[in-house]
């Protein structure tokens, strides 16, 4: 071992003279412990609300999206170019869409929701969110022409609603809802908005709320009737085989459908969110380095102490021809040790932390944090980062002390000894 390690751990383990020194060293190393651990598991929390973001978004929506660049026109003659569209390089699936806001309303209580006509077969291909539906209210969303029989003319046609949007509203399975479009009647007293019954027949939990209090699903159908849209859609969504790709092949897509088409991905839908989300992370990881920043001025106090505590000691090793540099690295390993020491407890308490709360969940409200449960997702990369930081804080903070120690005269400070 080099002498000054051996003598800087020497020195953090004597016994003190002056009992404060080694509990401001004690709370110097609890300061960096809580520090540490602190950053782990708000690091892992805010990479878990991203990752769980981004899973439930790129599983519950399309990666790539087809419009008119006039969207009051519509699709018309949509099969064969879906048809197209699906052989094209990326493509893995492809899903026609009739989309509007309307209200839903079930006795007094209402809301607003994006109702989507939709075939089953496609939609499934391109988002998960009728999976977690039960099987016969998606099947029950089939068209009637493809089941070989009619629907029954005193049958209302089948809806299936998120869970959150059907507590809203208080409505159960079975249950007969209104659908008021506002692509009504043109009367001598203006548009009449459309208001037609349908029964709900399932509804889904997808954990995020932006879908399961905003999205419901008609028959394709069924929304042309209702939106008075025959044989159009607005949307061709399409799910795509590398998401980090989505705009390039978003791009292929537009100029195979044409002039008067335009796209959209789920990195511009979501721009904004992921945004919010990255300046979350700095700023987290901004305000609680301040307690490692308190930490790291209990160790200059902790050393400083220290210095005026070993000055005779100091004096005696100069005086056998220790270098003034030695002795400013006795201090400053000191500082390294005890930061160390603070930031290995702090990596330990973090990550199991993390490990804890990831196994027992911590349920959220979700209509205020968009997910049901508090995700943690922590990260190597994030411990290495933390632990440079707390360490390179710590040895800051040991530069004025150390330099003081190293400035001592042998001297002046044996002079009354």
């Amino acid at each position: 071992m080099r002498f000054e390690l051996f003598v800087a751990a020497r020195y953090l383990k004597a016994k003190r003279r002056q009992a404060v020194v080694g509990v401001v060293t004690g709370i110097s190393i609890a300061g960096v412990t809580a520090g540490v651990a602190a950053l782990i598991i708000a690091l892992a929390i805010t990479n878990g609300m991203r990752r769980d973001m981004q899973d439930r978004l790129i599983d519950s929506s399309a990666h790539v999206q087809l419009m008119r660049t006039d969207q009051n026109q519509g699709i018309h003659n949509w099969r064969p170019l879906l048809e197209r569209l699906s052989r094209l390089p990326h493509v893995v699936a492809a899903s026609p869409e009739l989309d509007e806001q309307v209200v839903v309303a079930h006795g007094a209580r209402e809301g607003y929701a994006l109702i989507e006509g939709i075939i089953p077969e496609h939609e499934k291909a391109v988002s998960k969110v009728l999976t977690s539906a039960p099987a016969s209210a998606v099947k029950a969303l089939e068209p009637t022409n493809d089941l070989g029989n009619a629907q029954p003319s005193d049958q209302l046609p089948p809806l299936i609603i998120g869970k959150e949007l059907a507590d809203t509203i208080g409505a159960t399975v079975g249950d007969s809802v209104k659908l008021i479009s506002p692509q009504g009647e043109l009367t001598p007293m203006g548009v009449i908005p459309k208001v037609v019954s349908f029964q709900v027949v399932g509804t889904y939990h997808t954990g995020f709320y932006q879908y399961d209090s905003n999205w419901g699903f008609i028959r394709l159908d069924d929304a042309q009737r209702l939106y008075d849209e025959p044989d159009i859609i607005t949307v061709i969504s399409f799910r795509v085989d590398d998401l980090n790709h989505a705009p390039e092949i978003a791009k292929q897509i537009e100029a195979a459908a044409g002039p008067g088409y335009q796209t959209t991905n789920w990195k511009e839908q979501n721009k904004e969110l992921f945004r919010a989300l990255r300046l979350e992370q700095i700023v987290t990881f901004i305000v609680i380095t301040l307690i490692v920043i308190v930490a790291a001025l209990n160790i200059l106090i902790a050393l400083t102490m220290m210095v005026m505590e070993k000055t005779r000691d100091i004096a005696v090793l100069m005086s056998f021809g220790v270098d003034p540099n030695q002795i400013r690295r006795i201090f400053l390993l000191q500082g390294f040790l005890i930061s160390v020491v603070g930031t290995v407890l702090g990596l330990i308490l973090g990550y199991l932390g993390s490990w804890v709360g990831s196994h027992y969940h911590i349920s959220l409200t979700p209509d205020v944090y968009a997910i049901d449960t508090l995700p943690f997702a922590p990260r190597v990369i994030d411990g290495v980062v933390v632990a440079i930081v707390s360490i390179g804080i710590s040895l800051l903070a040991t530069l004025y002390p150390s330099s003081t120690a190293a400035r001592i005269r042998p001297a002046e400070a044996l002079r009354y000894e």
